[in-house]
Protein backbone atom coordinates (compact mmCIF):
# COMPACT_ATOMS: atom_id res chain seq x y z
CA UNK A 1 0.00 0.00 0.00
CA UNK A 2 1.04 2.97 -0.81
CA UNK A 3 1.89 6.04 1.57
CA UNK A 4 -0.78 8.06 0.18
CA UNK A 5 -3.36 5.30 0.15
CA UNK A 6 -2.06 4.38 4.01
CA UNK A 7 -2.80 8.08 5.15
CA UNK A 8 -6.63 7.75 3.13
CA UNK A 9 -7.32 4.29 5.29
CA UNK A 10 -6.27 5.32 8.68
CA UNK A 11 -8.15 8.46 7.92
CA UNK A 12 -11.43 6.79 7.28
CA UNK A 13 -10.70 4.00 9.86
CA UNK A 14 -10.37 7.34 12.16
CA UNK A 15 -13.70 8.79 11.09
CA UNK A 16 -15.46 5.90 11.52
CA UNK A 17 -14.41 4.74 14.75
CA UNK A 18 -15.00 8.35 15.69
CA UNK A 19 -18.43 8.34 13.88
CA UNK A 20 -19.68 5.15 16.13
CA UNK A 21 -18.16 6.31 19.78
CA UNK A 22 -19.74 9.43 19.05
CA UNK A 23 -23.27 7.83 18.49
CA UNK A 24 -22.65 5.22 21.50
CA UNK A 25 -21.46 8.60 23.51
CA UNK A 26 -24.75 10.15 23.04
CA UNK A 27 -27.08 6.95 23.55
CA UNK A 28 -25.17 6.37 26.95
CA UNK A 29 -25.70 9.80 27.79
CA UNK A 30 -29.06 10.70 26.98
CA UNK A 31 -31.81 11.60 29.23
CA UNK A 32 -34.31 9.25 29.97
CA UNK A 33 -37.15 11.63 29.35
CA UNK A 34 -35.74 11.79 25.77
CA UNK A 35 -35.29 15.71 25.81
CA UNK A 36 -32.08 16.55 24.24
CA UNK A 37 -29.17 17.26 26.32
CA UNK A 38 -28.41 21.00 27.90
CA UNK A 39 -24.72 21.46 27.04
CA UNK A 40 -24.97 23.08 23.73
CA UNK A 41 -27.54 25.87 24.98
CA UNK A 42 -27.92 28.76 27.26
CA UNK A 43 -24.93 30.27 24.69
CA UNK A 44 -22.30 32.04 26.84
CA UNK A 45 -23.74 30.44 30.16
CA UNK A 46 -20.44 29.91 31.94
CA UNK A 47 -19.92 26.36 33.78
CA UNK A 48 -19.23 25.98 37.41
CA UNK A 49 -15.33 25.83 36.30
CA UNK A 50 -13.87 27.28 33.78
CA UNK A 51 -12.92 25.47 30.06
CA UNK A 52 -8.88 25.68 31.32
CA UNK A 53 -9.20 23.40 34.05
CA UNK A 54 -7.73 19.96 34.82
CA UNK A 55 -11.28 18.28 35.00
CA UNK A 56 -11.82 19.85 31.38
CA UNK A 57 -9.85 17.90 29.55
CA UNK A 58 -10.40 14.78 32.24
CA UNK A 59 -13.63 14.48 31.97
CA UNK A 60 -13.57 14.34 27.67
CA UNK A 61 -12.16 10.75 27.50
CA UNK A 62 -15.30 7.87 28.09
CA UNK A 63 -12.72 5.17 28.53
CA UNK A 64 -11.28 6.41 31.49
CA UNK A 65 -14.45 7.87 33.04
CA UNK A 66 -15.80 4.79 32.72
CA UNK A 67 -12.78 2.99 34.23
CA UNK A 68 -12.84 5.72 37.13
CA UNK A 69 -16.61 5.54 37.75
CA UNK A 70 -15.91 1.59 38.76
CA UNK A 71 -12.72 2.72 41.03
CA UNK A 72 -14.77 5.29 42.63
CA UNK A 73 -17.91 2.78 43.44
CA UNK A 74 -15.53 0.55 44.58
CA UNK A 75 -14.15 2.67 47.17
CA UNK A 76 -17.52 3.93 47.88
CA UNK A 77 -18.96 0.85 48.75
CA UNK A 78 -16.08 0.02 51.15
CA UNK A 79 -17.85 1.84 53.53
CA UNK A 80 -20.26 0.30 55.20
CA UNK A 81 -22.83 2.93 55.62
CA UNK A 82 -22.54 4.37 51.93
CA UNK A 83 -22.81 1.27 50.68
CA UNK A 84 -26.28 0.02 52.49
CA UNK A 85 -27.21 3.60 51.29
CA UNK A 86 -26.19 2.39 47.73
CA UNK A 87 -27.46 -0.88 47.82
CA UNK A 88 -30.65 -0.95 49.59
CA UNK A 89 -31.79 2.53 48.93
CA UNK A 90 -31.27 3.09 45.03
CA UNK A 91 -31.36 1.07 41.82
CA UNK A 92 -27.85 0.45 41.00
CA UNK A 93 -28.83 -3.26 41.86
CA UNK A 94 -31.50 -4.42 39.55
CA UNK A 95 -31.21 -1.81 37.27
CA UNK A 96 -27.68 -0.69 36.33
CA UNK A 97 -27.37 0.82 33.14
CA UNK A 98 -30.27 3.31 34.11
CA UNK A 99 -28.31 3.66 37.16
CA UNK A 100 -24.84 4.50 35.23
CA UNK A 101 -26.75 6.72 32.86
CA UNK A 102 -28.05 8.87 35.75
CA UNK A 103 -24.43 8.80 37.50
CA UNK A 104 -22.54 9.71 34.36
CA UNK A 105 -24.76 12.32 33.16
CA UNK A 106 -24.91 14.08 36.65
CA UNK A 107 -21.02 14.10 36.46
CA UNK A 108 -20.82 15.58 33.14
CA UNK A 109 -23.28 18.31 34.33
CA UNK A 110 -21.22 18.85 37.15
CA UNK A 111 -18.15 19.26 35.04
CA UNK A 112 -20.06 20.85 31.63
CA UNK A 113 -22.98 21.80 32.17
CA UNK A 114 -24.11 25.80 31.89
CA UNK A 115 -24.15 26.72 35.93
CA UNK A 116 -28.18 27.40 36.46
CA UNK A 117 -28.79 24.13 35.65
CA UNK A 118 -25.60 22.13 37.08
CA UNK A 119 -26.81 23.88 40.25
CA UNK A 120 -30.54 23.19 39.86
CA UNK A 121 -29.18 19.20 39.13
CA UNK A 122 -27.21 19.21 42.29
CA UNK A 123 -29.94 20.76 44.43
CA UNK A 124 -32.22 17.96 43.27
CA UNK A 125 -29.59 15.28 44.58
CA UNK A 126 -29.58 16.69 47.76
CA UNK A 127 -33.45 16.73 48.32
CA UNK A 128 -33.20 13.03 47.49
CA UNK A 129 -29.73 12.42 49.56
CA UNK A 130 -31.72 14.13 52.27
CA UNK A 131 -34.50 11.00 52.32
CA UNK A 132 -32.11 8.10 52.07
CA UNK A 133 -31.68 7.14 55.72
CA UNK A 134 -31.56 3.58 57.32
CA UNK A 135 -29.59 1.47 59.28
CA UNK A 136 -27.08 -1.06 58.16
CA UNK A 137 -26.55 -4.56 58.90
CA UNK A 138 -24.22 -4.16 61.35
CA UNK A 139 -26.69 -1.74 63.54
CA UNK A 140 -25.22 1.41 62.79
CA UNK A 141 -26.99 4.22 61.74
CA UNK A 142 -26.96 6.55 58.23
CA UNK A 143 -27.98 9.43 56.32
CA UNK A 144 -27.07 10.42 52.50
CA UNK A 145 -26.47 13.55 53.56
CA UNK A 146 -24.63 13.07 56.31
CA UNK A 147 -21.20 15.10 55.85
CA UNK A 148 -18.70 12.43 56.50
CA UNK A 149 -20.27 10.45 53.82
CA UNK A 150 -20.11 13.16 51.04
CA UNK A 151 -16.48 13.81 51.80
CA UNK A 152 -16.23 10.53 51.43
CA UNK A 153 -17.84 9.91 48.10
CA UNK A 154 -16.54 13.10 46.50
CA UNK A 155 -13.25 12.16 47.63
CA UNK A 156 -13.34 8.84 46.22
CA UNK A 157 -15.09 10.23 42.59
CA UNK A 158 -12.52 12.87 42.45
CA UNK A 159 -9.81 10.10 43.05
CA UNK A 160 -11.11 8.06 40.63
CA UNK A 161 -11.76 10.01 37.76
CA UNK A 162 -8.33 11.84 38.14
CA UNK A 163 -6.53 8.94 38.75
CA UNK A 164 -7.79 6.87 35.85
CA UNK A 165 -6.63 9.32 33.19
CA UNK A 166 -3.52 9.98 34.63
CA UNK A 167 -2.95 6.12 34.65
CA UNK A 168 -4.12 5.06 31.28
CA UNK A 169 -4.78 8.10 29.42
CA UNK A 170 -1.95 10.79 29.74
CA UNK A 171 0.44 11.43 33.10
CA UNK A 172 -0.40 14.64 34.66
CA UNK A 173 2.20 16.83 36.47
CA UNK A 174 2.01 16.74 40.41
CA UNK A 175 1.24 20.35 40.36
CA UNK A 176 -1.97 19.82 37.55
CA UNK A 177 -3.25 17.09 40.03
CA UNK A 178 -3.31 19.29 43.48
CA UNK A 179 -4.76 22.28 41.05
CA UNK A 180 -7.43 19.52 40.09
CA UNK A 181 -8.30 18.96 43.60
CA UNK A 182 -8.56 22.65 44.56
CA UNK A 183 -10.71 23.68 41.41
CA UNK A 184 -12.84 20.94 42.48
CA UNK A 185 -13.85 22.61 45.71
CA UNK A 186 -16.92 24.50 44.56
CA UNK A 187 -18.76 21.75 43.19
CA UNK A 188 -18.11 19.00 46.40
CA UNK A 189 -19.40 21.74 48.84
CA UNK A 190 -22.48 22.28 46.63
CA UNK A 191 -23.15 18.71 46.58
CA UNK A 192 -22.73 18.92 50.50
CA UNK A 193 -19.21 17.74 50.96
CA UNK A 194 -17.76 19.65 53.86
CA UNK A 195 -14.08 19.02 53.88
CA UNK A 196 -13.41 18.15 50.34
CA UNK A 197 -9.34 17.26 49.32
CA UNK A 198 -7.76 20.66 48.11
CA UNK A 199 -4.41 18.19 47.08
CA UNK A 200 -3.17 15.12 46.65
CA UNK A 201 -1.62 14.92 49.72
CA UNK A 202 -5.02 15.69 51.52
CA UNK A 203 -6.40 12.91 49.50
CA UNK A 204 -3.99 10.41 50.88
CA UNK A 205 -4.92 11.88 54.15
CA UNK A 206 -8.88 11.49 53.72
CA UNK A 207 -7.77 7.94 52.93
CA UNK A 208 -5.85 6.93 55.53
CA UNK A 209 -8.34 8.07 57.91
CA UNK A 210 -11.11 5.99 56.85
CA UNK A 211 -9.16 2.89 56.47
CA UNK A 212 -10.07 1.18 59.74
CA UNK A 213 -13.92 1.91 58.29
CA UNK A 214 -13.41 0.03 55.56
CA UNK A 215 -14.14 -3.59 55.12
CA UNK A 216 -14.94 -6.60 52.69
CA UNK A 217 -18.33 -6.77 51.40
CA UNK A 218 -20.09 -9.69 48.64
CA UNK A 219 -21.71 -6.75 47.63
CA UNK A 220 -18.32 -5.40 46.25
CA UNK A 221 -17.96 -8.33 44.05
CA UNK A 222 -21.48 -8.65 42.93
CA UNK A 223 -20.85 -5.11 42.33
CA UNK A 224 -18.05 -6.23 40.07
CA UNK A 225 -20.00 -9.08 38.32
CA UNK A 226 -22.44 -6.47 37.19
CA UNK A 227 -20.00 -3.93 35.69
CA UNK A 228 -18.34 -6.98 34.08
CA UNK A 229 -21.89 -8.29 32.52
CA UNK A 230 -23.60 -5.51 32.03
CA UNK A 231 -23.92 -4.00 28.50
CA UNK A 232 -22.81 -0.66 28.98
CA UNK A 233 -22.49 0.62 25.55
CA UNK A 234 -26.03 0.91 23.55
CA UNK A 235 -26.42 -1.41 20.33
CA UNK A 236 -25.61 1.79 18.32
CA UNK A 237 -23.78 0.03 16.17
CA UNK A 238 -23.46 -3.81 15.70
CA UNK A 239 -19.15 -3.61 14.58
CA UNK A 240 -18.65 -1.70 17.99
CA UNK A 241 -20.65 -3.06 20.53
CA UNK A 242 -19.15 -6.85 20.87
CA UNK A 243 -15.50 -5.41 20.91
CA UNK A 244 -16.66 -3.06 24.01
CA UNK A 245 -18.96 -5.94 25.86
CA UNK A 246 -16.20 -7.88 25.63
CA UNK A 247 -13.46 -5.18 26.77
CA UNK A 248 -15.83 -4.66 30.00
CA UNK A 249 -13.96 -6.93 31.98
CA UNK A 250 -10.99 -5.37 31.02
CA UNK A 251 -12.09 -2.15 32.19
CA UNK A 252 -12.95 -3.62 35.17
CA UNK A 253 -10.01 -4.86 36.37
CA UNK A 254 -8.24 -1.56 35.65
CA UNK A 255 -10.81 0.31 37.90
CA UNK A 256 -9.40 -2.40 40.46
CA UNK A 257 -6.04 -2.03 39.91
CA UNK A 258 -7.22 1.69 40.67
CA UNK A 259 -7.58 0.93 44.17
CA UNK A 260 -5.04 2.05 46.62
CA UNK A 261 -2.66 -1.09 47.45
CA UNK A 262 -3.96 -1.06 51.62
CA UNK A 263 -7.64 -0.68 50.76
CA UNK A 264 -7.12 -3.22 47.67
CA UNK A 265 -5.81 -5.72 50.28
CA UNK A 266 -8.11 -4.99 53.23
CA UNK A 267 -10.76 -5.53 50.52
CA UNK A 268 -9.68 -8.79 49.75
CA UNK A 269 -8.88 -7.64 45.96
CA UNK A 270 -6.15 -9.73 45.26
CA UNK A 271 -3.85 -9.69 41.70
CA UNK A 272 -6.49 -12.36 39.97
CA UNK A 273 -8.79 -8.80 40.30
CA UNK A 274 -6.29 -6.78 38.40
CA UNK A 275 -4.66 -6.32 34.98
CA UNK A 276 -2.10 -8.41 33.78
CA UNK A 277 1.62 -6.42 32.31
CA UNK A 278 -0.11 -6.81 28.64
CA UNK A 279 -3.42 -5.52 29.28
CA UNK A 280 -2.42 -2.53 30.73
CA UNK A 281 -0.45 -2.02 27.58
CA UNK A 282 -3.39 -2.80 25.40
CA UNK A 283 -5.55 -0.13 27.45
CA UNK A 284 -2.91 2.69 27.82
CA UNK A 285 -2.93 2.72 24.05
CA UNK A 286 -6.79 2.06 23.78
CA UNK A 287 -6.83 5.44 26.33
CA UNK A 288 -4.37 7.56 24.25
CA UNK A 289 -6.61 6.82 21.14
CA UNK A 290 -9.75 7.51 23.05
CA UNK A 291 -8.18 11.19 24.49
CA UNK A 292 -7.67 12.40 20.53
CA UNK A 293 -11.02 11.65 18.99
CA UNK A 294 -13.11 14.43 19.23
CA UNK A 295 -16.99 13.25 19.94
CA UNK A 296 -19.17 16.16 18.38
CA UNK A 297 -22.21 15.11 20.82
CA UNK A 298 -20.25 14.82 23.88
CA UNK A 299 -20.62 16.88 26.50
CA UNK A 300 -16.89 18.00 26.45
CA UNK A 301 -17.29 19.43 22.82
CA UNK A 302 -20.98 20.97 22.64
CA UNK A 303 -19.91 22.99 25.70
CA UNK A 304 -16.85 24.25 24.09
CA UNK A 305 -18.97 25.03 21.27
CA UNK A 306 -21.58 26.70 23.80
CA UNK A 307 -19.05 29.21 25.44
CA UNK A 308 -17.25 30.40 21.56
CA UNK A 309 -14.73 27.95 22.10
CA UNK A 310 -13.69 25.86 18.51
CA UNK A 311 -14.56 21.75 18.89
CA UNK A 312 -11.10 20.48 19.30
CA UNK A 313 -9.94 23.30 22.13
CA UNK A 314 -9.72 20.35 24.65
CA UNK A 315 -7.79 18.31 22.69
CA UNK A 316 -5.05 21.01 21.42
CA UNK A 317 -1.73 20.08 22.98
CA UNK A 318 -1.20 22.62 25.98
Amino acid sequence: MSGSNAVTAQTFFHGALARRLDRASRALLEPEDGRAMVFSRAAGEPALGQPTQVSWRVFKNPLTVFIGGVAAVILELAEPRVRTGVWERTSFRTQPLRRLRRTGLAAMMTVYGPANAAQAMIAGVRRMHARVKGTTPGGEPYCADDPELLNWVQATAAYGFLQAYHTYSRPIPQADRDRYYREGETAARLYGATLPPRSEAELDAAFAAMLPRLEPSPIIFEFLDIMRTTRIVPPVSRALTPAAYLAQPLFVRAAVSLTPPRIRERLGLGPSYGLRPFERAILRQAAALADRIVLHSSPAVQSCQRLGLPADFLYASR
